[in-house]
């Protein structure tokens, strides 16, 4: 398994409103990609930092979906929102665990 993680920024006072538009848009959206497994969306209201980590069965559908936009076509929904570039790193998923 793969995670895509992206570090975000977001205007506190938006924070609310980002976390809809992720829930009801993003989501939906990264259920129709290839691969996807899940995803997780962490935030601090009072700082408006958050991560965002996505899922995938492999590296390579993570990738496929930034050759197809997918990803990038994402991120341009948060624009108004964002008060920095968000960042982004891979990893391989060395342990997971659910109860």
């Amino acid at each position: 398994m793969y995670a895509r993680v992206t570090n975000i920024h977001i205007k506190t006072d938006k924070v609310q409103e980002a976390i809809s538009l992720y829930e009801n848009s993003v989501l939906p959206a990264a259920e129709s990609q290839a691969g996807f497994q899940g995803a997780l969306l962490l935030t601090d209201a009072p700082t408006g930092h958050g991560l965002t980590i996505t899922f995938w069965n492999s590296k390579n559908e993570a990738l496929a979906n930034e050759q197809n936009l997918y990803y990038q076509n994402q991120l341009v929904k948060f624009m108004p929102y964002f008060t920095d570039p968000p960042t982004r790193e891979g990893f391989e998923v060395s342990l997971f665990r659910k109860p």
